[in-house]
């Protein structure tokens, strides 16, 4: 397992895996499922991403996750902008916690760099886990 290194020359060759060809049909029809998840719940939809692009497309775990935050952005703008004009945010409340999501991404980003894919795969897997049975009870 290669660590990515950001000051490398190397980064573009030790970060990129190719991903397999995929007809754009089946691209367009996996991300409108991902946007409606997204919409439908005010957010989720990276929970589905991570595992499509590693499982369909054939993406490694960490370039999975750094992809997902990629896609994630429009799709969280499009479903902000939606949410608003219902009137269903609460302002007060994001703003302060957007610095903190902010700061938290940025640590997550450089945490990211960090850790192998197997520990990540075994965090993520926790996580979903956990929000599942968060649901159940």
């Amino acid at each position: 397992m290669k660590i990515v290194d950001f000051k490398s020359k190397n980064y573009n060759s030790v970060m990129q895996s190719k991903p397999k060809k995929t007809n754009i049909w089946i691209l367009l029809i996996i991300g409108l499922f991902i946007g409606f998840v997204n919409g439908f719940w005010g957010g989720g939809g990276g929970m589905i991403c991570v595992p499509t692009l590693t499982l369909i497309l054939g993406l490694e775990e960490k370039q999975a996750h750094a992809t997902t935050i990629l896609i994630m952005l429009p799709l969280s703008i499009a479903s902000f902008v939606v949410y608003m004009i219902k009137g269903g945010i609460e302002f007060d409340l994001a703003i302060s916690i957007t610095i903190g999501f902010v700061i938290g991404g940025v640590i997550g980003a450089l945490i990211l760099n960090k850790i192998n894919n197997i520990v990540l795969q075994l965090i993520f897997a926790f996580v979903i886990i956990l929000g599942g049975v968060k649901l159940l009870f």
